[in-house]
């Protein structure tokens, strides 16, 4: 539910960029956004996943609607934004000695159910 009313909420245009959705820069987005999971997920003590954005993947976004593209990288812009400030956060943990690996194990779990669905809505295709 928002918070604002409709007419205070700025349009997905104010928000991301023009080229945001575009395939190329999805693509992109996508391996910095599981470069940074990478580091989460040595803070959780979790090995990291492979990355392999190209191939396949690659081609879901190529074919995807321009709405499903437009979600998606909303999407990556919030994950990235989210895994920015919680490594930050975990950072400080560890330099005052704390150990991170319960904190970090929760927000690779956030992160990972915000990939999941994403991953959805490039999968259920649905018409324009």
């Amino acid at each position: 539910m928002a918070t604002l009313p409709p007419e205070m909420i700025p349009p997905q245009a104010a928000i991301l960029p023009a080229d945001s959705a575009a395939p190329e820069a999805l693509a992109e987005a996508l391996v910095a956004l599981h470069g940074q999971a990478a580091g989460l997920a040595l803070l959780a003590r979790l090995a990291p996943e492979p990355v392999e954005i190209g191939g396949e993947l690659g081609a879901v976004i190529a074919r995807a609607a321009p709405w499903q593209r437009a979600l998606v990288a909303q999407t990556v812009a919030d994950c990235a934004a989210m895994l920015e400030s919680g490594l930050a956060a975990l950072g400080t943990l560890a330099r005052r000695g704390q150990d991170p690996a319960a904190p970090a194990l929760v927000l690779w779990r956030e992160f990972h159910a915000a990939r999941a669905a994403m991953v959805s809505v490039l999968d259920n295709p649905r018409p324009d």
